[in-house]
């Protein structure tokens, strides 16, 4: 499961940050995770519960942010949204896409004291 791995990456950079910004509790994240970043947002926020024992973290809400995919079409000239990797064109039925949205895995913000 690398999501435990993940969950352990964004505590240390909370660590790191709260180090760095003078906060000492952190209340609430807010964590964007992208339809194609191959995260289960399940296993993550399962995984963020069991990291954060003991940290600043403690206790924190995880509110994870679904990111849908989105693609361009060099065919239709248009920004769709898409399902998943090598999906059609919503629009033409084209596959000439490339993805422009939704590999995302990032901390949007946080809640601290």
């Amino acid at each position: 499961m690398h999501e435990m791995s993940l969950a352990e990456s964004l505590v240390q950079i909370i660590a790191e940050q709260a180090r760095i910004q003078h906060y000492t509790k952190v209340r609430k994240v807010r964590l964007e995770i992208g339809a194609l970043g191959g995260v289960e947002p399940e296993a993550m926020a399962f995984c963020f519960d069991i990291v954060t024992r003991g940290t600043l973290a403690d206790g924190a809400e995880l509110e994870i942010l679904n990111i849908p995919a989105k693609g361009w079409c060099l065919v239709c000239s248009k920004e769709v949204t898409i399902a998943q990797r090598f999906d059609p064109c919503p629009d033409c039925g084209g596959y000439q896409l490339h993805v422009t949205g939704g590999e995302e895995l990032r901390i949007k913000d946080l809640e601290v004291d």
